[in-house]
């Protein structure tokens, strides 16, 4: 069974944002799409050993803030390869607090936001498909939202474990192409003729030549924890 079959379905690339006990957690989300229209409401997909899973279980509320194409890797990085419970994910972060449900909603790189209230959850194995009823929501700019294909083709970008589209990559089959190198922290892979224009390296820079102060675009892991892939 070829499962990159399933990637050829359409996704965006999103933030899912909630609360609990007057904090405040997030984390990147690609499944969410609309249930109905009156009254609006949207479903949800979260993995359940992730920290926003619980808030939302908690406080029955979340938003999703829809990424435009111009989101850089680093805001990506910060919220789908890094957990709450280690860090403050909103931390430098641009954003308010709902007047309806409390939550937090991403205000930069965001070309709309949703604001929900749970009002159905089903459990699906390993994640739990939140329903939520849209109490509020609004564009936030005219910029074209990320799909979760430009974010792997164009961005370089990759699947945390945890994301229910998560397929496991065997390297070997990248042989004949050692330039590459892969951040062992969370799998983005260097490829020296994409470059990594967002933070100033040109296509055609071998790794080799990356400045040691490179840090990779999703997660910040440094140079030496990038491997050959062989």
């Amino acid at each position: 069974m070829n499962k990159k079959a399933i990637q050829k379905i359409s996704y965006g690339v999103y933030i899912i944002s909630s609360k609990s006990n007057g904090k405040l957690n997030g984390q990147i989300a690609n499944t969410v799409f609309q249930i109905t229209s009156e009254p609006p409401t949207v479903a949800i997909s979260i993995n359940k050993a992730n920290l926003t899973h619980d808030y939302i279980l908690k406080s029955k509320v979340f938003s999703v803030s829809v990424l435009s194409k111009s989101a850089p890797m680093g805001l990506i990085g910060q919220f789908g390869f890094k957990s709450g419970r280690d860090m403050d994910k909103f931390q430098g972060i641009n954003y308010k607090i709902s007047n309806n449900t409390g939550a937090p909603i991403i205000l930069d790189n965001t070309v709309s936001y949703l604001d929900c209230e749970v009002i159905s959850a089903q459990d699906v194995v390993t994640h739990t498909v939140f329903i939520g009823k849209i109490v509020d929501c609004d564009i936030l700019s005219n910029e074209e939202p990320m799909s979760y294909a430009y974010y792997h083709e164009v961005k370089g970008g990759k699947s945390p474990k945890t994301a229910p589209t998560y397929i496991h990559e065997d390297k070997t089959k990248e042989q004949g192409k050692s330039e590459k190198y892969s951040c062992k922290v969370c799998g983005y892979v260097y490829d020296p003729e994409k470059g990594n224009p967002d933070n100033g390296i040109k296509p055609g820079t071998a790794f080799e030549e990356l400045p040691d102060t490179w840090v990779c675009p999703i997660c910040g892991a440094p140079k030496g924890e990038f491997e050959k892939i062989s």
